[in-house]
């Protein structure tokens, strides 16, 4: 009897470990396949004028995504400047303020849901808030769209990280009679920084390729702007209307953009790695 329980562990355990190598290692190849097709073809589209001039017009042979490129980094920039602040706080009063009280939860589990909401659907949100009233597309509605998918993965990762500050350092600087904000500008959020600027570039890679939400709030320009209250280019919308076009210099030019994406993105996530290495919160 003792011999059979035994087999039937056994036979189940190998059989586990068999499946999840084979998922693994689809998943792997499948990882490396999309990776070496756009390597192969990302680096062929390479050129220099590619940082150094505009988006040519259509059926010329130039090379140019300097707009795209800028504009991307100036939606970026204004969905941290966006993110980082609502996402930083709302984290803080949850692990600080909220710990595990009814309203806390309830935040917690909306912030849940919202990790995992769909882009189409921020995008569409955030017409219908901006855009539609506006009456135009333009970078700051992309901004907030991005924004809106960044905060609740911060949100997340600070109230995560501050809640592995031990209760003894709070209570100690209580007792030199710290203030609670100081307590927390200067006990807490200094304890569980690696961690917060973990999150906060884990959320970065995560809107950096964004489609969806930007082809219903900023769309696109063909020229060079850095107005936020108008439309602007930028790289993921570039992308995706480049590779659908007929013009094999725009077709190239897509895949360079996109491969210029995925180092960015591969590059964020290999410094979040580092930083996540370097978390030692005091208990």
């Amino acid at each position: 009897m003792m011999m059979s329980v035994y087999v039937r562990r056994r036979s189940v355990d190998v059989t586990s470990k068999i499946l999840m190598g084979a998922a693994t290692l689809v998943g792997v190849f499948f990882l490396f396949w999309i990776l070496w097709t756009t390597l192969r073809f990302g680096l062929a589209g390479m050129h220099w004028d590619l940082f150094i001039k505009d988006t040519p017009p259509p059926g010329t042979n130039a090379f140019g995504l300097r707009n795209a490129f800028v504009g991307s980094l100036i939606l970026l920039a204004v969905s941290l400047l966006i993110g980082i602040p609502v996402g930083l706080m709302g984290g803080t009063w949850l692990a600080e303020y909220g710990f595990r009280g009814p309203t806390a939860n309830a935040v917690r589990f909306i912030n849940d849901i919202m990790l995992s909401a769909p882009s189409i659907e921020i995008g569409l949100f955030v017409y219908a808030i901006m855009v539609a009233p506006m009456g135009h597309f333009s970078a700051l509605s992309g901004s907030v769209a991005l924004a809106i998918l960044m905060i609740p993965i911060i949100v997340r990762t600070t109230d995560e990280m501050l809640s592995l500050v031990g209760s003894d350092m709070r209570e100690a600087a209580i007792a030199l009679g710290a203030p609670a904000w100081v307590v927390i500008t200067k006990v807490t959020w200094k304890a569980a920084r690696a961690g917060i600027l973990t999150g906060i570039l884990i959320g970065l890679a995560r809107i950096t390729g964004e489609t969806a939400p930007l082809l219903f709030t900023v769309l696109n320009n063909q020229f060079f702007s850095g107005n936020l209250f108008h439309a602007m280019a930028n790289v993921p919308v570039v992308i995706f209307q480049f590779a659908l076009s007929p013009y094999a210099n725009w077709q190239q030019m897509a895949w360079a953009a996109a491969f210029i994406t995925i180092l960015f993105v591969l590059a964020l996530s290999l410094i979040a790695r580092w930083f996540l290495g370097k978390v030692q919160v005091p208990k």
